[in-house]
């Protein structure tokens, strides 16, 4: 249809609208499917027509379209099945679950099961699951809530949402608009016309009868003077939804900032209860049917208890036995702690900042300082000379804040003087500088992350009165917002549906709050007492909390309602007296917690009374700086004696056992034997750990910090340096090995990537076809992620189709195949020497074929910030830039020789690293497509190497390195300078690398070779830990010779790998348990031994 009926069909809804016809116009909107009225929607499922729900949603969407839609008929048909239950119709329910939700058991065969269990149930509210179930009112709103996010973050209701902004009547206007035309065209037009019919052209009679020619077929129509016309058609107020006024309280300026962007929302599990959702990537638009959207990373699914949003909940419901209270560990920091965070992701990592500049990051399990960098300016030659002055002065500044970002793969120290330090983390003691800002005039107050513009920034504030944003990656400055009369304290960005937002605080006590725009600050308000204020956000988002200290020592802990820009509630328990200004921290949606008055402080967020109160054995500072981890299963609290207390709650404390167990016999700073409450108080008697190889403190400014035997730890490494032996693993009962289950005809695997969910592997074999294994949550498997202790299911979707390329006159033998998958596991773009397919994951379905041969594709690749663009390398050597959108190749780069078999984007870098079997690399930038740089592989001296010999490449998680891979050797490059740093050869001629990968914290590399050994790296230096035989994982048979064809690590356990073989077969490789990881790290003098060169003089 074309854009102008488009057009005319919204026209037709608004006069229908008008005119009251109500059900043409739903009828229309469904059959044209050009606008959702969510409106209306709302309507009837707050009613509960069901019937009429799905009929109306089905002219936009089907229940298999994606995961949104999937997630959104069977939420809609769950609660359909809640309520028959809750009426006692057992025979409804049996009826709904028959034919409205057995479509979903293909899917997740346990949730339907746990489902159908609820019909067993005198009250299906005995589900843990469903015990906070309300009433069908209440269940239909916090429902609705869940849908209208799915809905806004579908793809295929994008530009679907919103009514163009009409005037009012604007067909009839039309329609005025064309009869006035026509008069204009009659030869004897009459004052005052009079309109019988709008089925004709209109003309005023003739005194001789003749007609005026029609003004459509009139060709020779010049310009014509506007004369006197008809009254307007009248009607009623016109149908589209005009902006709400400007408002001036918290939520209500939020509402008209339509320039921002949007934020997505994921899409969470399938489960009996809403799933929370978490800020995550957007959603791309799409105008093809096969465009991909910008998905969201899939959670697995599960049933996961929940308590609904917006119900209140029973003050026994947060008991205190949830509180992290025990004291399970002592670390002793040896200057006072300032700022402390925990990492998102691994939430047993703690980050500290001290008041001498110290940052160190901490493993709290075992009690070992993990790394420890003291306060240096990098470049005082780039940084203004102001701070440069305030450095002859005094050379030190104290930490005024420190955080991870949200990946954990950065984080902020904000200091006390001028300038900001981003490091990037890649794992373990691996910490480099990233970033250094001369952010302010005088201290930076604050830092904070955030994704504006689908783009992570840093936002900082400080004396200067100033608030800044400024680009993570490149340290370019976005944004200043102006307007504090005072220094700026604290800022706290947030966003709320596509609003993004940021509130400030300042030392005057002055609230304000901020688009990403130059208009200003959009609120201003006084905190409770004019105090010193920092807020925080409940995890879910909903709930806005602030602490503060006002000059008096007066300190105040409340819950804002930002519809109305007033405090909701204050909190009851803090002191009256303060010694300088708490700090509070909010654990999920239940607890707030504040340290005051030498002890920590809970409170229940729905009960403005004390909860409780403890001092964790004594030695607390008046006003402890404090931190909750992530789950709020562990908490930090500072102590007098510059050191750290870590408590926790039962599962905190199985967490903290799990990780030390997985430490293994690593040495361990001073943890309570019990994990009880007890435990002696933090002093003299808590050392730090005199293995740490951080161990070592320097005394700075009088600070005087326990020194270990540094002469002893350097004899010990010595020794550890000589008894060190290569691991070798050739006995099944050495490693944990599993064969995947295969019902289908067994070919050689080429291709093999494990699902973003880390709960599938997928394979692409020789002959074309695909196969998916999915592991299910289980009591053996509580996480539902692949692993080698339980088999997982080759699945295959009720149709029994097979995902099978397009191989029509190809000859498999010169194919080199290729496949990519998209964010959230729902696509996969695959070729094998034929047309480029885009398949459903979850049907198997053929969504649509595109780029027939030739040239055909020989690898692919997502573009990092566009999902509807890939980068597709070719038989005839160029890479081809195309939109799958408008099925349009932008651009073509030509460099290579020979086909194209590897492609790696670098969103740091802002680059394509291309690799190709001319053994060539080269490097395009993103801005314009042009080559910056290439070179060839540096053969190793005696190895002949074959002409089509694939080379691959692969980033670094820091994007800055990337990993050759090329079957005579493994290099790693500096892609910035296109520099080999490190390079490995195999030592026997004879035996050729077939492929490997970076682990997914990239600090291991995983080999596999045409011998069927697999060879463990460290990826720093590229040193050998472990070697695998295949005698450990393969059946002995002389008579035929396997081997892995390919590799893949596992998305988030470091220490997993799959091989796919030329037997057809797949295999998941883990350490065995008791080990937890692959061989042991060769000592550092150990080099890279005899098969390594090191090309960092080249």
């Amino acid at each position: 249809m074309s854009s102008l009926s488009r057009e005319l069909v919204f026209l037709i809804l608004q006069f229908l609208d008008e005119e009251k016809f109500k059900e043409t116009v739903h009828k229309l909107e469904k059959e044209s499917s050009f606008f959702f009225n969510i409106r209306y929607f709302e309507e009837t499922v707050t009613n509960g027509e069901w019937d009429e729900v799905e009929k109306y949603l089905s002219g936009f969407t089907k229940v298999d379209d994606n995961r949104y839609s999937m997630k959104i008929f069977f939420e809609i048909r769950k609660q359909k099945y809640l309520e028959a239950l809750d009426k006692g119709d057992h025979a409804k329910a049996v009826e709904i679950l028959r034919k409205d939700l057995k479509v979903f058991s293909t899917f997740n065969e346990d949730l339907f099961k746990e489902i159908a269990m609820l019909l067993t149930l005198q009250n299906f509210r005995e589900n843990d699951q469903l015990s906070k179930y309300g009433d069908t009112k209440s269940a239909r709103a916090i429902m609705l809530v869940e849908l209208k996010k799915l809905i806004e973050a579908n793809p295929l209701f994008r530009d679907k949402l919103q009514f163009p902004s009409l005037k009012n009547s604007r067909l009839r206007t039309l329609i005025n608009q064309s009869l006035n035309w026509q008069h204009q065209l009659c030869k004897n037009p009459k004052p005052n016309p009079d309109i019988k019919t709008l089925f004709v052209d209109h003309t005023c009679g003739q005194p001789n009868g003749a007609r005026a020619p029609s003004p459509v077929t009139n060709q020779l129509m010049g310009p014509i003077p506007k004369v006197g016309g008809f009254p307007p058609i009248g009607g009623p107020g016109p149908f589209q939804h005009a902006p709400a006024p400007l408002t001036t309280s918290l939520a209500g300026w939020m509402v008209n900032a339509n320039s921002v962007p949007h934020q997505a929302v994921s899409v969470g599990p399938m489960g009996l209860t809403p799933p929370n959702n978490a800020d995550s990537e957007h959603v791309l638009k799409r105008s093809r049917a096969f465009g991909l959207p910008e998905e969201v990373n899939k959670l697995p699914v599960n049933i996961l208890p929940i308590v609904y949003p917006g119900q209140s909940h029973a003050h026994s419901s947060n008991s205190a036995d949830d509180l992290p209270k025990n004291v399970v560990a002592n670390l002793n920091q040896g200057s006072a702690v300032k700022s402390m965070d925990f990492h998102p992701v691994q939430q047993t990592l703690l980050l500290v900042g001290t008041n001498i500049g110290d940052i160190s990051v901490w493993e709290v399990s075992s009690g070992e300082r993990i790394e420890v960098r003291n306060f240096k300016v990098w470049d005082l030659g780039a940084c203004t000379m102001t701070l440069q002055a305030s450095m002859v002065n005094e050379y030190t500044a104290s930490v005024n804040r420190v955080m991870w970002s949200p990946d954990g793969n950065l984080f902020g120290v904000a200091y006390s003087k001028h300038i900001v330090h981003l490091y990037a983390y890649h794992g373990g003691n691996d910490l480099r500088n990233h970033l250094e800002i001369d952010a302010h005039v005088g201290g930076v107050n604050d830092l904070a992350f955030s994704h504006p513009n689908k783009q992570l920034c840093v936002i900082t504030c400080g004396e200067d009165k100033a608030i800044k944003v400024w680009d993570a990656v490149t340290g370019v400055k976005q944004y200043t917002f102006e307007g504090h009369e005072a220094p700026v304290y604290s800022v706290c960005p947030h966003y709320k549906e596509n609003i993004q937002f940021i509130f400030s605080t300042a030392v005057d006590g002055k609230i304000k709050a901020w688009l990403y725009d130059n208009m200003g600050s959009r609120v201003d308000y006084d905190a409770p007492g004019h105090s010193c204020t920092t807020m925080a956000y409940s995890a879910d988002g909903t709930r806005l909390f602030s602490c503060g200290t006002s000059k008096e020592g007066e300190s105040f802990i409340v819950e804002w309602n930002e519809s109305e820009g007033a405090v909701k509630r204050t909190y009851l328990g803090l002191g009256k007296r303060s010694v300088g200004v708490v700090q509070f921290d909010t654990a999920k949606n239940r607890f707030l917690v504040a340290g005051d008055e030498f002890k920590i402080k809970y409170w229940d967020m729905d009960n403005v009374n004390l909860m409780t109160s403890i001092d964790a054995d004594g030695g607390l500072p008046a006003s402890p700086c404090i931190r909750f981890s992530k789950e709020g299963t562990l908490l930090a609290v500072s102590t007098s004696e510059n050191g750290v207390k870590i408590l926790a709650n039962t599962e905190g404390i199985r967490q903290m056992r799990s990780m030390e167990n997985r430490a293994g016999a690593s040495s361990k700073a001073p943890i309570i034997g019990t994990f009880g409450a007890s435990g002696s108080a933090a002093g003299p008697s808590v050392g730090t750990d005199r293995n740490s190889p951080m161990g070592a403190m320097i005394s700075l400014n009088g600070d005087s910090r326990n020194l270990p035997d540094v002469k002893s730890r350097i004899s010990e490494e010595m020794e550890k340096s000589k008894i060190w032996k290569l691991t070798e693993i050739s006995e099944q009962s050495q490693l944990r090995s599993l064969r995947l289950p295969d019902s289908l005809l067994s070919v050689r695997i080429i291709r093999l990537i494990y699902t973003n969910s880390g709960s599938s592997i997928l394979a692409l074999a020789y002959n074309a076809v695909h196969k998916l294994w999915k592991w299910q949550r289980s009591e053996r498997n509580v996480t539902g992620k692949a692993t080698a202790a339980v088999p997982p299911q080759l699945w295959q979707p009720s149709s029994g189709i097979l995902m099978t390329n397009d191989i029509s006159e190809t000859n498999l033998e010169e194919a080199v195949p290729c496949f990519a998958l998209s964010k959230n596991d729902s696509y996969v773009m695959s070729a094998s020497g034929g047309k480029i397919s885009l398949f459903n994951m979850m049907t198997f379905k053929t969504m649509t074929t595109f780029m027939p041969p030739p040239p055909a594709a020989t690898f692919l690749a997502f573009h990092p910030q566009d999902n509807n663009v890939i980068a597709i390398g070719m038989e005839d050597s160029s890479v081809q830039i195309y939109n799958v959108r408008v099925d349009e190749v932008k651009t073509k780069l030509k460099g290579h020789q020979k086909r194209v078999t590897g492609l790696a984007f670098s969103n740091a870098l802002n680059c394509l690293v291309s690799s190709g079997a001319d053994a060539q690399i080269c490097v395009w930038s993103l801005d314009g497509w042009e080559k910056k740089a290439n070179k060839f592989l540096q053969i190793p001296s005696g190895r002949s190497s074959n002409p089509l010999a694939q080379t691959r490449v692969q980033f670094h998680q820091d994007q800055t390195q990337f990993l050759v891979v090329h079957e005579t050797q493994l290099a790693i490059y500096e892609a910035s300078k296109l520099e080999c740093i490190k390079q490995w050869a195999p030592r026997e001629s004879t035996s050729a690398i077939t492929d490997a990968t970076y682990s997914c914290d990239s600090q291991s590399i995983y080999a596999s070779f045409d011998d069927g050994s697999v060879c463990v790296f460290i990826s720093a230096g590229l040193r050998l830990r472990c070697r695998i035989s295949p005698t450990s994982y393969l059946p002995s048979n002389p008579s035929s010779r396997v081997y892995p064809l390919v590799i893949t690590a596992h998305p988030t356990e470091a220490n997993q790998f799959a091989l796919g073989l030329t037997d057809g077969g797949v295999h998941v490789m883990e350490p065995l348990e008791a080990e937890g990881k692959w061989g042991t790290v060769p000592p550092q003098e150990n080099g890279t031994g005899p098969a390594a060169q090191d090309n960092s003089s080249r």
